[in-house]
């Protein structure tokens, strides 16, 4: 499958200075994929490392900072003559901490050698408080596949007209009511690459039901790779606490929905685990929209997403029956699986997690999002019914250049405000700059 992070892994080797790379992501967004595909595909040959499937490899790591007696012994047991060009490729190297550590060895000591490395739980590691090689790795986070990645394989057509949209101009019914239909499928299978497989060789919402389950049964299995025990229960209640979460009008996260009596400081932990195990993104309250949007967070609130609608919609129990049921998909759970949704396709464009923002109990503003040195206020309508209060109001007071809103409404840019219809979310970054 085509991922649009295949570009930037290209970029990476093509580097005329390179340092290592590290692929982030949670476990089964395709990161084992992307880098076989990329030794296949642009190396005359790579060497595969894996540390959970044999952990006897990390006896390698653990008596040696000696990187040439490290590549013998790596090119012995792979069968693999390693030289500047190959790819080395070490997949779940969380489960091997002094091999992340090496990392800076090999940037200082044999530059030309290209290394890239991935774990499910590496974000986990990285806050942990363990040695790590800062200033001598790259970085790249892949996320659960985009509509506009799934597009192609289910309508060509459409996803070519979506490609070369060059101006701001209403969409014709016909490519329109196509894009939502597929778009509504989207919702359900979500962007995980085991499930689009499923649904893509049996063309039904069934075959993708037991494998969204068994990812939502493997995540809850790593809950148990967490060093203290006693947080294993809370990261799995936080984790279920999701769709309740969601449900709420006001969807700033409320602790006495994981359980009665519960306290921030019981939990916050366990958030933080799952924020950094890529499971859930942690959007917070910002008391002020100004640049750096990071300087002006309130920490005390903030909201919790999923990691991919699919797995959402599964968890909140939401049959894929809906399909048919005209814009229930939109609608259920007050649009909550829209916004998480389209959260999702902000934070793959522009690589980091928006904020909201409120004022008081008169006004929210779904996503503030800081392109350049703008702050450009988002807001999410789950069908037709745009009338907006929030925007209108956050407007007044701080008269943005651009406000964005997502809804079923076709594609239009009038008075500053640019309308995207929910399946156009991907494109956001391409239609601003087509303004």
């Amino acid at each position: 499958m085509y991922r649009i992070l295949q570009g930037k892994l290209i970029n990476w080797k093509d580097k005329p200075v390179r340092l290592p790379l590290i692929l982030q992501g949670a476990r089964q967004v395709g990161k084992t994929y992307l880098m076989k595909w990329l030794g296949e595909n642009h190396y005359e040959k790579y060497a595969y490392f894996n540390f959970d499937e044999r952990p006897e490899l990390k006896e390698f790591f653990q008596k040696n900072k000696d990187t040439k007696r490290i590549l013998e012994s790596l090119s012995l047991i792979s069968g693999v003559v390693i030289d500047t060009q190959t790819l080395i490729i070490l997949d779940e190297i969380q489960e091997c901490p002094e091999a992340l550590n090496s990392l800076k060895y090999f940037a200082e000591r044999i530059p030309d050698l290209p290394i890239i490395c991935a774990g499910s739980l590496l974000g986990v590691l990285l806050q942990s408080g363990f040695s790590f090689p800062v200033g001598k790795v790259e970085f790249l986070t892949l996320y659960p596949m985009t509509f506009r990645e799934v597009l192609p394989y289910w309508d060509e057509k459409s996803a070519k007209f979506l490609n070369q949209l060059s101006r701001i101009e209403s969409i014709p019914e016909l490519f329109y009511n196509d894009l939502l239909n597929q778009f509504k499928k989207y919702i359900i299978t979500g962007g995980m690459p085991a499930v689009i497989n499923a649904f893509n060789q049996f063309q039904t919402f069934e075959a993708c039901e037991s494998v969204l389950q068994n990812l939502i049964l493997s995540y809850k299995g790593d809950f148990a790779k967490h060093p203290v025990m006693s947080y294993v229960a809370k990261i799995t209640q936080v984790f279920d606490s999701l769709p309740s979460q969601l449900a709420r009008e006001n969807k700033k996260f409320v602790y006495q929905l994981i359980r009665t009596g519960a306290r921030a400081r019981e939990y916050e932990d366990a958030i933080q685990w799952l924020v950094r195990s890529g499971l859930v993104h942690q959007v917070k309250l910002c008391i002020k929209p100004g640049i750096p949007l990071s300087a002006y967070d309130d920490n005390s609130a903030f909201k919790l997403y999923g990691l991919d609608i699919g797995i959402i919609r599964r968890m909140s129990r939401l049959s894929p029956m809906a399909f048919a049921e005209g814009n229930r998909l939109f609608t259920e759970f007050k649009g909550a699986m829209i916004e998480n949704y389209i959260l999702q396709s902000l934070i793959a464009q522009f690589e980091d997690v928006p904020r909201y923002w409120t004022s008081g109990y008169t006004a929210e503003v779904d996503f503030l999002v800081q392109i350049e040195n703008e702050i450009i206020p988002m807001e999410v309508k789950s069908d037709e019914n745009v009338k907006s209060r929030s925007l209108t109001m956050y407007h007044q007071k701080f008269n943005p250049p651009l406000r964005i809103r997502y809804s079923l409404k076709n594609l239009n840019f009038q008075d500053g405000l640019l309308n995207i219809p929910l399946f156009m979310a991907d494109y956001t970054n391409e239609i601003i700059n087509a303004i």
